[in-house]
C-alpha cells in the first residue's frame, strides 16, 4: 500500500491525523489541492484500506474509565481453535480498547480501561475463568506520558 502513497497522499494522511475535523476546503488548501481532487485523493485513501476510520478520541476520564492496565498472558496451547476462542472472548470485554499478539517472553498484550480496582479484578476474572492461560501479569500505568501520538506519515 505504501508504493502507492505519493507525497500528496502522504500530506493528505498526515493533515487528517493531525485534525480530521477540518473542512474538506481547509485540508485541500493545505495540502495543495482543489477540493475536487482533494475528495477525489480521500475516497481512494478510504478505499485502499490506507484511511482506516474517523473518529473523536475521548478522554478516559471524561469516559469514566481512568485507570488503564496492561495485561501480558502466557499459554501453552497455540492452537487456531484456541485462538479463536481467546479472541472471542476478549473481543467481547468492552474494557479491552487493545488486544495484540506479540512476541518475547509472553503471547498476548491487552489494554484495558478501567473505572477502578474492582471494575479491572472483574475483567481479570473473565479474562483467566473462561481460557486456559499459563500465566497473567498485570502493569498498572501510573501516567500515560504518551499515548495516541499519530502514526509518523514516511515522507
Amino acid at each position: 500500500m505504501t508504493s502507492k502513497l505519493d507525497q500528496i497522499n502522504l500530506r493528505i494522511l498526515a493533515a487528517l491525523q493531525a485534525d480530521s475535523s477540518r473542512s474538506q476546503r481547509d485540508l485541500a488548501d493545505e495540502v495543495g489541492l482543489s477540493q475536487n481532487a482533494y475528495w477525489r485523493r480521500l475516497k481512494a485513501l478510504e478505499a485502499s484500506g490506507a484511511i482506516a476510520g474517523y473518529g473523536a478520541r475521548v478522554s478516559q476520564e471524561a469516559a469514566g474509565v481512568p485507570m488503564t492496565v496492561f495485561v501480558m498472558v502466557r499459554t501453552r496451547r497455540h492452537s487456531a481453535e484456541w485462538l479463536r476462542r481467546f479472541r472471542t472472548q476478549v473481543e467481547s470485554i468492552p474494557e479491552v480498547v487493545a488486544f495484540y499478539r506479540i512476541s518475547g517472553d509472553f503471547d498476548y498484550m491487552l489494554k484495558i480501561a478501567a473505572r477502578d480496582m474492582s471494575n479491572y479484578d472483574k475483567v481479570y476474572q473473565t479474562i483467566i475463568n473462561k481460557t486456559e492461560l499459563e500465566t497473567v501479569t498485570s502493569y498498572f500505568s501510573m501516567e500515560a506520558i504518551i499515548d495516541g501520538r499519530p502514526f509518523p506519515v514516511q515522507r
